[in-house]
């Protein structure tokens, strides 16, 4: 029997996997088990429990540090998680292994699948966040891994610039349009009731830590809750920040910001059905999170994106860029209010394929185990 794992650390790469990991099971029978293994983040009731927002079935749960105050705490964070996945993968032999992303633990895992010889199956590589870590590790990975989904031509372009056989890289689009699809089905009160509000304008926030930027997380988050304050009349649904170094500090400021503003409510997760479900009716999606440059388009509503964490990244004209300064801040909302841009937004048509990136994918995975012709050797695609 052939055994794929599919490792889920955080809430964000969660959501954009789930399709995954439904279309393969679909497929599972007595000669093919999918195991999800759920680690990180998730764990933590920090960071919100977000392993009770998972519907798939569990079959390993593997605990590792999430620590993230100083930089040691993350290679900390590695080593152990090099140590559990090893003990793990030794036991259960998997015959791929399916990640996504960018984050530091999956660089961990994805190291022990090459030690052990384990093909890994990589999504959304070739993308560029030039304000985060994330841009060294998710090519980290690209270069580790056999099979490459993307979610973009010009990351499509990229991972084969990164020597990798085009033949092996695989533009299906981006799972996450194929969630608003599928899951953002709560109208706009249910959604709002859902977490103790009603009828209201409001918009969604998410900031996380910008990592490759030593600017004090303090006065960006004041800079930001300033500009928040200035619109009285719009709600403020905030997502916390995800477990990067800074992101508790990020999150103890927005818990004392809770208790000042009457315009901001903050919540650990929203789970992706709640969370999709409210960005469909927000005013725009505020922060520098990548959902506001690939989930947010697809609804045809503005995105503000501060700072550096997301350049790089394909936008559409739907996306807002702005400094992390107040005055930044409030202009580029005031641009995303106005009549004229939000009519733009309306004609924007988003880049990251059309709804079925999760099926194309899980057939991809699936036909490339049964050949079981997998050479992993790795032999450089020169331009």
């Amino acid at each position: 029997m052939s055994k794929i794992a599919v490792v889920t650390a955080t809430r964000a790469e969660y959501g954009l996997l789930s399709p995954v990991i439904r279309e393969l099971r679909k497929r599972e029978c007595d000669d093919l088990r999918i195991e999800l293994i759920v680690t990180g983040a998730h764990l933590s009731e920090e960071y919100g429990s977000t392993i009770n927002e998972i519907k798939e079935r569990i079959d390993h749960i593997i605990s590792i540090p999430v620590a993230n105050d100083k930089p040691e705490d993350i290679s900390n964070n590695q080593a152990e998680t090099l140590k559990a996945f090893s003990t793990l993968f030794a036991k259960e032999k998997y015959d791929a292994l399916c990640v996504l992303g960018d984050r530091y633990e999956m660089l961990a895992i994805a190291i022990v699948a090459g030690n052990m010889r384990t093909p890994v199956f990589h999504l959304c590589g070739g993308d560029t966040t030039e304000g985060a870590m994330d841009e060294w590790i998710r090519h980290s990975i690209t270069k580790i891994s056999y099979l490459h989904f993307v979610t973009n031509e010009d990351s499509r372009k990229r991972v084969i610039q990164l020597g990798e056989n085009p033949e092996r890289v695989f533009n299906f689009g981006s799972t996450s349009v194929d969630n608003i699809l599928s899951i953002a089905d709560l109208n706009k009160l249910d959604a709002l009731n859902s977490i103790g509000l009603e009828e209201c304008r409001y918009a969604l926030c998410t900031y996380h830590p910008v990592t490759m930027d030593d600017a004090g997380i303090e006065q960006k988050i004041e800079a930001l809750l300033d500009a928040i304050g200035h619109f009285s009349s719009i709600q403020f649904i905030v997502t916390k920040a995800n477990a990067d170094i800074g992101g508790a500090k990020i999150n103890e400021l927005l818990d004392e910001a809770e208790e000042k503003f009457d315009n901001v409510h903050v919540f650990a997760s929203l789970g992706a059905k709640r969370y999709l479900s409210l960005m469909k009716y927000a005013e725009f999606v505020l922060g520098n999170s990548s959902s506001g440059i690939i989930e947010t388009p697809s609804f045809q509503i503005p995105t503000v994106n501060i700072g550096d964490r997301q350049k790089g990244r394909l936008q559409p004209e739907s996306i807002i860029n702005c400094g992390s300064d107040k005055d930044d801040i409030i202009s580029a909302i005031d641009k995303a209010l106005s009549k004229e841009f939000r009519d733009k937004c309306r004609r924007t048509a988003s880049p990251y394929g059309n709804g079925d990136a999760a099926q194309q994918i899980a057939k991809k995975i699936i036909e490339t185990v049964a050949q079981g012709k997998i050479d992993l050797k790795k032999k450089f695609y020169d331009l």
